[in-house]
Protein backbone atom coordinates (compact mmCIF):
# COMPACT_ATOMS: atom_id res chain seq x y z
CA UNK A 1 0.00 0.00 0.00
CA UNK A 2 3.52 2.30 0.63
CA UNK A 3 4.17 4.21 -2.17
CA UNK A 4 8.11 3.27 -3.76
CA UNK A 5 10.98 5.28 -2.14
CA UNK A 6 12.07 5.23 -5.92
CA UNK A 7 11.05 8.51 -8.05
CA UNK A 8 9.59 7.88 -11.71
CA UNK A 9 9.78 9.86 -14.52
CA UNK A 10 7.59 9.86 -17.60
CA UNK A 11 9.30 8.15 -20.42
CA UNK A 12 10.89 10.65 -23.29
CA UNK A 13 8.42 11.48 -25.70
CA UNK A 14 7.81 9.41 -28.63
CA UNK A 15 5.90 9.29 -31.86
CA UNK A 16 3.55 7.07 -33.24
CA UNK A 17 4.37 5.00 -35.73
CA UNK A 18 0.86 3.94 -36.81
CA UNK A 19 -2.65 5.45 -36.81
CA UNK A 20 -5.70 5.72 -38.49
CA UNK A 21 -9.37 6.52 -38.29
CA UNK A 22 -11.36 3.45 -37.91
CA UNK A 23 -15.59 3.64 -38.98
CA UNK A 24 -17.52 2.27 -35.76
CA UNK A 25 -20.58 2.71 -37.36
CA UNK A 26 -21.60 4.46 -40.58
CA UNK A 27 -21.47 7.51 -37.95
CA UNK A 28 -18.47 7.43 -35.33
CA UNK A 29 -15.35 7.20 -36.39
CA UNK A 30 -12.60 6.79 -34.11
CA UNK A 31 -8.96 7.73 -33.83
CA UNK A 32 -6.21 5.41 -33.07
CA UNK A 33 -2.49 5.22 -32.63
CA UNK A 34 0.07 2.25 -31.96
CA UNK A 35 3.55 3.85 -30.40
CA UNK A 36 6.45 1.55 -28.99
CA UNK A 37 7.64 -1.63 -29.82
CA UNK A 38 5.73 -3.15 -32.50
CA UNK A 39 6.47 -6.56 -31.00
CA UNK A 40 6.13 -5.66 -27.28
CA UNK A 41 3.58 -6.39 -25.03
CA UNK A 42 0.18 -4.63 -25.63
CA UNK A 43 -1.17 -2.24 -23.54
CA UNK A 44 -4.37 -0.10 -24.12
CA UNK A 45 -4.75 3.92 -22.80
CA UNK A 46 -8.62 4.53 -21.33
CA UNK A 47 -8.73 8.49 -21.20
CA UNK A 48 -11.08 10.37 -18.89
CA UNK A 49 -14.33 12.20 -18.84
CA UNK A 50 -16.38 10.90 -20.44
CA UNK A 51 -15.05 13.56 -22.76
CA UNK A 52 -11.26 13.97 -22.23
CA UNK A 53 -9.91 12.93 -24.64
CA UNK A 54 -5.84 11.25 -25.48
CA UNK A 55 -2.63 13.33 -25.92
CA UNK A 56 0.81 12.26 -26.73
CA UNK A 57 1.19 12.70 -22.97
CA UNK A 58 0.05 9.49 -22.67
CA UNK A 59 2.50 7.35 -24.07
CA UNK A 60 4.84 8.32 -21.55
CA UNK A 61 3.64 6.43 -19.07
CA UNK A 62 5.36 3.54 -20.82
CA UNK A 63 8.56 2.29 -21.44
CA UNK A 64 8.41 2.10 -25.35
CA UNK A 65 10.69 -0.58 -25.87
CA UNK A 66 9.10 -3.00 -23.88
CA UNK A 67 5.11 -1.74 -24.48
CA UNK A 68 3.21 -1.75 -27.39
CA UNK A 69 1.19 1.46 -26.84
CA UNK A 70 -2.10 1.24 -28.16
CA UNK A 71 -4.34 4.93 -27.41
CA UNK A 72 -7.56 5.89 -28.96
CA UNK A 73 -10.43 8.57 -28.37
CA UNK A 74 -13.09 7.57 -27.19
CA UNK A 75 -16.34 8.50 -29.58
CA UNK A 76 -16.52 11.99 -29.79
CA UNK A 77 -13.66 12.98 -27.81
CA UNK A 78 -10.03 14.20 -29.39
CA UNK A 79 -9.67 13.59 -33.02
CA UNK A 80 -12.30 11.13 -33.30
CA UNK A 81 -15.07 11.98 -35.64
CA UNK A 82 -17.77 13.70 -35.00
CA UNK A 83 -16.36 15.74 -32.98
CA UNK A 84 -18.12 16.29 -28.83
CA UNK A 85 -21.16 13.78 -30.70
CA UNK A 86 -23.38 12.22 -28.35
CA UNK A 87 -25.51 10.34 -30.61
CA UNK A 88 -25.10 6.59 -30.13
CA UNK A 89 -22.12 7.34 -27.54
CA UNK A 90 -22.91 4.95 -24.14
CA UNK A 91 -20.69 3.08 -22.01
CA UNK A 92 -21.75 0.11 -24.34
CA UNK A 93 -20.95 1.32 -27.51
CA UNK A 94 -17.27 2.35 -25.89
CA UNK A 95 -16.81 -1.15 -24.52
CA UNK A 96 -17.68 -2.69 -27.97
CA UNK A 97 -15.35 -0.02 -29.88
CA UNK A 98 -12.72 -1.56 -28.00
CA UNK A 99 -12.86 -4.67 -29.09
CA UNK A 100 -13.51 -3.75 -32.57
CA UNK A 101 -10.06 -2.11 -32.14
CA UNK A 102 -8.45 -5.14 -29.93
CA UNK A 103 -9.07 -6.61 -33.47
CA UNK A 104 -8.29 -4.62 -36.10
CA UNK A 105 -4.69 -4.75 -34.47
CA UNK A 106 -4.65 -8.32 -34.09
CA UNK A 107 -3.87 -8.28 -30.21
CA UNK A 108 -5.18 -11.30 -28.10
CA UNK A 109 -5.31 -9.89 -24.69
CA UNK A 110 -3.80 -6.29 -23.30
CA UNK A 111 -2.56 -4.60 -20.63
CA UNK A 112 -5.70 -1.97 -19.19
CA UNK A 113 -4.88 1.14 -18.00
CA UNK A 114 -7.57 3.63 -17.28
CA UNK A 115 -7.95 6.81 -14.75
CA UNK A 116 -10.73 8.51 -13.72
CA UNK A 117 -13.57 7.85 -15.97
CA UNK A 118 -10.96 5.77 -17.50
CA UNK A 119 -10.42 3.41 -14.68
CA UNK A 120 -14.92 2.73 -14.99
CA UNK A 121 -14.36 2.03 -18.26
CA UNK A 122 -11.27 -0.30 -17.63
CA UNK A 123 -13.41 -2.48 -14.78
CA UNK A 124 -16.56 -2.71 -17.33
CA UNK A 125 -14.85 -3.98 -20.60
CA UNK A 126 -13.07 -6.34 -17.84
CA UNK A 127 -16.21 -7.67 -16.82
CA UNK A 128 -17.32 -8.07 -20.30
CA UNK A 129 -14.50 -9.18 -21.80
CA UNK A 130 -12.23 -11.17 -19.15
CA UNK A 131 -10.67 -13.09 -21.46
CA UNK A 132 -8.75 -10.05 -23.55
CA UNK A 133 -7.31 -8.43 -20.14
CA UNK A 134 -4.10 -9.66 -19.12
CA UNK A 135 -4.42 -7.21 -15.97
CA UNK A 136 -5.04 -3.43 -15.02
CA UNK A 137 -3.06 -0.14 -13.80
CA UNK A 138 -6.17 1.55 -12.52
CA UNK A 139 -6.17 5.60 -11.06
CA UNK A 140 -8.59 7.68 -9.43
CA UNK A 141 -11.65 5.04 -8.86
CA UNK A 142 -14.59 5.79 -10.07
CA UNK A 143 -17.41 3.29 -9.91
CA UNK A 144 -20.52 5.36 -11.79
CA UNK A 145 -22.73 5.53 -8.61
CA UNK A 146 -25.42 8.49 -7.83
CA UNK A 147 -23.70 8.79 -4.32
CA UNK A 148 -20.21 9.86 -6.35
CA UNK A 149 -22.11 11.68 -9.21
CA UNK A 150 -24.12 13.65 -5.88
CA UNK A 151 -20.33 14.34 -4.35
CA UNK A 152 -19.11 15.62 -7.82
CA UNK A 153 -21.85 17.94 -8.59
CA UNK A 154 -22.28 18.90 -4.73
CA UNK A 155 -20.98 17.46 -2.11
CA UNK A 156 -17.54 18.73 -3.42
CA UNK A 157 -18.33 22.09 -1.79
CA UNK A 158 -17.43 21.44 1.70
CA UNK A 159 -13.62 21.20 0.16
CA UNK A 160 -13.92 23.60 -2.87
CA UNK A 161 -16.68 26.30 -1.74
CA UNK A 162 -15.55 28.65 -4.25
CA UNK A 163 -14.90 26.95 -7.29
CA UNK A 164 -18.71 25.46 -6.41
CA UNK A 165 -20.13 28.31 -6.15
CA UNK A 166 -18.71 29.97 -9.01
CA UNK A 167 -19.67 27.07 -11.11
CA UNK A 168 -23.28 27.16 -9.50
CA UNK A 169 -23.64 31.33 -9.69
CA UNK A 170 -23.66 30.85 -13.81
CA UNK A 171 -26.74 29.81 -13.61
CA UNK A 172 -29.36 32.39 -13.50
CA UNK A 173 -31.31 31.33 -9.90
CA UNK A 174 -34.00 29.93 -11.23
CA UNK A 175 -31.65 27.03 -12.47
CA UNK A 176 -29.56 26.33 -9.45
CA UNK A 177 -31.88 23.51 -8.17
CA UNK A 178 -30.79 21.09 -11.08
CA UNK A 179 -27.23 21.92 -11.70
CA UNK A 180 -26.66 18.79 -13.93
CA UNK A 181 -29.99 19.52 -15.72
CA UNK A 182 -29.61 22.60 -16.27
CA UNK A 183 -25.57 22.57 -17.70
CA UNK A 184 -26.89 19.64 -19.69
CA UNK A 185 -29.63 21.65 -21.30
CA UNK A 186 -27.15 24.13 -22.15
CA UNK A 187 -24.27 21.96 -23.36
CA UNK A 188 -26.78 20.30 -26.32
CA UNK A 189 -27.97 23.71 -27.28
CA UNK A 190 -26.74 23.83 -30.82
CA UNK A 191 -26.15 27.55 -30.37
CA UNK A 192 -21.87 28.16 -29.64
CA UNK A 193 -23.07 31.11 -27.29
CA UNK A 194 -24.76 29.11 -25.13
CA UNK A 195 -22.87 26.29 -24.86
CA UNK A 196 -19.46 27.31 -25.45
CA UNK A 197 -19.65 29.55 -21.91
CA UNK A 198 -21.43 26.36 -20.24
CA UNK A 199 -18.74 23.84 -21.21
CA UNK A 200 -15.90 26.35 -20.34
CA UNK A 201 -17.47 26.31 -16.99
CA UNK A 202 -18.10 23.04 -16.65
CA UNK A 203 -14.32 22.12 -17.26
CA UNK A 204 -13.02 25.38 -15.52
CA UNK A 205 -14.57 23.77 -12.12
CA UNK A 206 -13.23 20.23 -12.71
CA UNK A 207 -9.84 21.16 -13.79
CA UNK A 208 -9.54 23.67 -10.33
CA UNK A 209 -11.12 20.48 -7.66
CA UNK A 210 -8.14 18.02 -9.67
CA UNK A 211 -5.29 18.79 -8.16
CA UNK A 212 -4.24 19.16 -4.51
CA UNK A 213 -2.27 22.71 -4.80
CA UNK A 214 -4.08 25.30 -7.19
CA UNK A 215 -2.54 24.58 -10.41
CA UNK A 216 -3.87 27.03 -13.36
CA UNK A 217 -1.98 24.47 -15.73
CA UNK A 218 -4.90 21.87 -14.79
CA UNK A 219 -7.35 24.58 -15.53
CA UNK A 220 -6.35 26.34 -18.32
CA UNK A 221 -5.42 22.74 -19.75
CA UNK A 222 -9.37 22.36 -20.10
CA UNK A 223 -10.06 25.85 -20.57
CA UNK A 224 -10.16 26.13 -24.61
CA UNK A 225 -13.25 26.25 -26.21
CA UNK A 226 -12.53 22.79 -28.17
CA UNK A 227 -11.31 20.61 -25.53
CA UNK A 228 -13.93 21.87 -22.89
CA UNK A 229 -16.80 20.91 -24.93
CA UNK A 230 -16.27 17.47 -25.52
CA UNK A 231 -14.95 16.84 -21.93
CA UNK A 232 -18.61 19.17 -20.68
CA UNK A 233 -21.03 17.93 -23.07
CA UNK A 234 -20.25 14.25 -23.04
CA UNK A 235 -20.02 14.17 -19.08
CA UNK A 236 -23.36 15.67 -18.91
CA UNK A 237 -24.44 13.45 -21.24
CA UNK A 238 -23.45 10.27 -19.49
CA UNK A 239 -23.96 12.11 -16.47
CA UNK A 240 -27.84 12.47 -17.01
CA UNK A 241 -27.58 8.88 -17.95
CA UNK A 242 -26.38 7.46 -15.11
CA UNK A 243 -23.30 6.25 -17.04
CA UNK A 244 -25.85 3.83 -19.06
CA UNK A 245 -25.01 1.35 -15.73
CA UNK A 246 -26.98 0.29 -12.95
CA UNK A 247 -25.85 1.73 -9.77
CA UNK A 248 -24.69 -1.84 -8.64
CA UNK A 249 -23.09 -2.63 -11.78
CA UNK A 250 -19.92 -2.92 -10.53
CA UNK A 251 -20.46 -5.01 -6.52
CA UNK A 252 -22.73 -7.44 -9.01
CA UNK A 253 -19.90 -8.23 -11.27
CA UNK A 254 -16.62 -7.22 -9.56
CA UNK A 255 -16.27 -11.16 -8.78
CA UNK A 256 -15.50 -11.88 -12.39
CA UNK A 257 -12.75 -9.80 -12.79
CA UNK A 258 -11.11 -12.25 -9.36
CA UNK A 259 -7.60 -12.92 -10.24
CA UNK A 260 -6.19 -10.40 -12.49
CA UNK A 261 -3.14 -8.73 -11.57
CA UNK A 262 -2.33 -5.26 -11.18
CA UNK A 263 -2.55 -1.67 -9.25
CA UNK A 264 -4.74 0.75 -8.16
CA UNK A 265 -2.89 4.26 -7.82
CA UNK A 266 -5.21 6.17 -5.83
CA UNK A 267 -4.43 10.51 -4.24
CA UNK A 268 -4.94 10.21 -0.45
CA UNK A 269 -6.77 13.81 -1.16
CA UNK A 270 -8.42 13.22 -4.66
CA UNK A 271 -11.64 15.46 -3.97
CA UNK A 272 -13.12 14.59 -7.71
CA UNK A 273 -12.97 10.72 -6.90
CA UNK A 274 -12.28 10.44 -3.54
CA UNK A 275 -10.71 7.35 -1.81
CA UNK A 276 -13.27 5.61 -0.45
CA UNK A 277 -14.52 4.16 -3.84
CA UNK A 278 -10.63 2.88 -4.30
CA UNK A 279 -10.82 1.49 -1.03
CA UNK A 280 -14.08 -0.46 -0.97
CA UNK A 281 -12.46 -1.76 -4.53
CA UNK A 282 -9.19 -3.35 -3.14
CA UNK A 283 -10.69 -4.58 -0.32
CA UNK A 284 -12.97 -6.46 -3.22
CA UNK A 285 -9.73 -7.26 -5.60
CA UNK A 286 -7.16 -7.92 -3.12
CA UNK A 287 -4.88 -9.18 -5.69
CA UNK A 288 -4.55 -5.60 -7.00
CA UNK A 289 -1.27 -4.11 -5.69
CA UNK A 290 -3.32 -1.21 -3.43
CA UNK A 291 -1.29 2.42 -3.99
CA UNK A 292 -2.54 5.05 -1.81
CA UNK A 293 -0.18 8.57 -2.73
CA UNK A 294 -0.24 10.33 0.32
CA UNK A 295 0.64 13.69 -1.46
CA UNK A 296 -1.68 14.18 -4.21
CA UNK A 297 -5.29 14.66 -5.25
CA UNK A 298 -6.86 13.28 -8.38
CA UNK A 299 -4.34 14.29 -11.85
CA UNK A 300 -2.61 11.66 -13.47
CA UNK A 301 -0.18 14.32 -13.68
CA UNK A 302 1.06 15.16 -10.38
CA UNK A 303 4.25 14.01 -9.78
CA UNK A 304 3.84 11.30 -6.89
CA UNK A 305 1.15 9.79 -9.26
CA UNK A 306 2.42 10.11 -12.01
CA UNK A 307 5.93 8.21 -10.62
CA UNK A 308 3.55 5.95 -8.85
CA UNK A 309 2.02 5.04 -12.42
CA UNK A 310 5.24 4.80 -14.27
CA UNK A 311 6.31 2.38 -11.22
CA UNK A 312 3.37 -0.16 -11.95
CA UNK A 313 3.91 -0.07 -15.85
CA UNK A 314 7.73 -1.26 -14.63
CA UNK A 315 6.31 -3.91 -12.08
CA UNK A 316 3.73 -5.23 -15.02
CA UNK A 317 7.10 -5.88 -17.28
CA UNK A 318 8.08 -8.35 -14.79
CA UNK A 319 4.94 -10.09 -14.28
Amino acid sequence: MDVSSTTYQLYPDIEAYEKGMLDLDGHHKMYWEVSGNPDGQPVVFLHGGPGAGAAPSHRRFFDPEHYRIVIFDQRGSGRSKPFADITNNTTQHLISDMEVLRQHLNIDKWLVFGGSWGSSLALAYGIEHTDRVSGFILRGIFLCSQKELDWFLGGIKAVFPENWREFAEFLPPEERADLLGSYHKRLVDPDRHIHEPAARMWARFEGACSTLLPSPRSVSGLDSGRASLALARIEAHYFVNSLYLSDDYFKKNVDRLQGLPGTIVQGRYDMVCPIGTADALAKELPELNYVVVPDAGHSAMEPAVRSALVAATERFKMS
